[in-house]
């Protein structure tokens, strides 16, 4: 059955650069099944690259400290040099995807020949070489400098999607709502994988890396095959032949896509902050054991999967930015009260007495609390990317995603390698456990609260008002 409706007959061109010589399709006009079925294949498409980015999120920095044995501000050193060989790498895929002709239209075969790249590179980044420090440094770089170049050409085609198959606000925020729910659920597949095999140490995240790699080249190759119908006969960047730097001008006279990304850039670094620190935090902060602290990471992406659709609906209703200023308030409150709850005592486990008890499940609603809220941070940037897109005549989403993709990558590189240093600079040490400075500890807390508040009130600042879109 053809996606593509009857009323509009195809005798495309296929490798034509005008692309008004191609039939349009637009995904919110082809019958329901049909368009379900590009729902479910943009959910699948993000199910590999959010299981990884949950696992690079949450693991990454704990992996290079307490396994790889890596100083905390080598380890955010690394993953700072790895964004910056993103600076050109984004760009570039950017540049050329919008350029790519074919067959199966721009998109689709950066997903399809990036897949194997993405996943085998996955693997070997939990692998630990039996070499000096220096040695680990240079081999952390460069498989992780290779990790995110794939990374990009199946992801920054796969987002630009979202605004090609459609020009209608509501299917644009449908098609992110899947896909992030389809990512929030495998990243929380993934974050139970990881809290069955981190205990083995560097075993057990050798074989994290694998499986997650299996997952990413699965979850590509499907949501490619599945997304090829639409993709070849959905709207196209309009060919032309101006240099990089005169797109990239252009972009930055775009003010409605100055805009959301720095909105992205603050929130989504907040988030990132939040993530790598939260281990440490429920560990050594609030005295939770090792193992409750890997599974207390489940509740978080629970809480994230139903917040998507809590957000999805409040936009549908109330607007995008109604959604985002709740959304930010209430992530803002919680961060607060996670910078303030008392830590259990550790002599007791946590629900032994009452005082643990209490102390738990106010904890636990923490935790629910920040997941739903700071799922907003998934959602709502990319809702509102279109809306930026289309300020342009011509459409470039290549381009722009590409940057999007930047501030994604920087803001998670940036948070990461603040939080090594600050942690080096209070005296963290790892392997003290929970028995660290009260510096240290007040270090820890102040990233899992104060600091993220701060980004995120940025943010909502950033976005204080916006058009209201004709077709919301």
């Amino acid at each position: 059955m053809s996606l593509i409706p009857r009323q509009k007959p195809l005798v495309p061109d296929a490798h034509s650069s005008n692309s008004s010589e191609l039939a349009i399709l637009d995904v919110a006009e082809v019958p329901a099944p049909l368009r379900r079925r590009v729902l479910q294949a943009y959910a699948i498409g993000d199910a590999g690259t959010g299981m990884a980015s949950a696992l690079i999120g949450f693991y990454l920095f704990v992996f290079y400290t307490s396994i790889a044995a890596l100083p905390a501000w080598v380890a955010g050193t690394v993953l700072m040099v790895v964004r910056l060989w993103d600076v050109l790498s984004d760009q570039l895929i950017g540049w050329l995807g919008d350029r790519t002709q074919g067959r199966l239209g721009p998109r689709i075969p950066w997903m399809l020949y990036c897949a194997f790249p993405l996943g085998i590179s996955m693997a070997l980044m939990w692998w630990v070489p039996p070499w000096g420090d220096w040695l680990r440094f240079s081999w952390f770089v460069v498989i992780s400098t290779l990790f995110m170049a794939a990374y990009s050409g199946v992801n920054l085609p796969y987002s630009a999607l979202a605004t090609e198959l459609t020009t209608n606000v509501r299917l644009r925020t449908r098609l992110n709502t899947a896909r992030f729910t389809g990512s929030i659920l495998a990243s929380l597949l993934g974050l139970m994988l990881a809290a069955l095999l981190t205990h083995q140490g560097a075993k057990g995240y050798q074989l994290m890396g694998c499986v997650a790699g299996s997952v990413l080249v699965c979850g590509s190759l499907l949501s490619a095959i599945g997304l090829t119908p639409a993709a070849r006969y959905c709207r196209r960047p309009v060919a032309n032949h101006q240099s990089l730097l005169e797109q990239l001008a252009r972009i930055r006279r775009n003010g409605r896509f100055v805009r959301v990304v720095v909105f992205y850039l603050f929130v989504w670094s907040a988030l990132q902050l939040m993530q790598p620190v939260s281990l440490i935090y429920l560990s050594t902060v609030m005295h939770l054991p090792n193992l409750w602290s890997t599974w207390m990471l489940i509740p978080f992406q629970i809480s994230a999967m139903l917040g998507l659709w809590i957000w999805n609906s409040v936009a549908a209703t109330r607007g995008r930015i109604f959604a985002l200023k709740v959304g930010g308030s209430f992530w803002i409150a919680l961060c607060l009260v996670a910078l303030l709850l008392p830590a259990l005592n550790p002599l007791q486990g946590p629900f032994s007495s009452s005082g643990n008890s209490t102390k738990m499940v106010l904890l636990i609603l923490a935790v629910l609390g920040l997941g739903s809220s700071a799922s907003m941070a998934y959602l709502l940037p990319w809702a509102l990317l279109p809306d930026a897109i289309d300020a342009d005549a011509e459409h470039p989403a290549g381009l722009y995603t590409a940057w999007m993709m930047l501030v994604q990558k920087f803001g998670s590189a940036l948070s990461v390698f603040v939080l090594g240093a600050l942690l080096s600079w209070s005296g963290y040490v790892a392997s003290l456990g929970f028995e660290q400075s009260v510096s240290a500890l007040w270090m820890v807390r102040l990233c899992m609260g104060l600091f993220p508040a701060l980004m995120v009130i940025v943010g909502v600042w950033v976005m204080r008002s916006w058009p209201q879109a004709s077709k919301e």
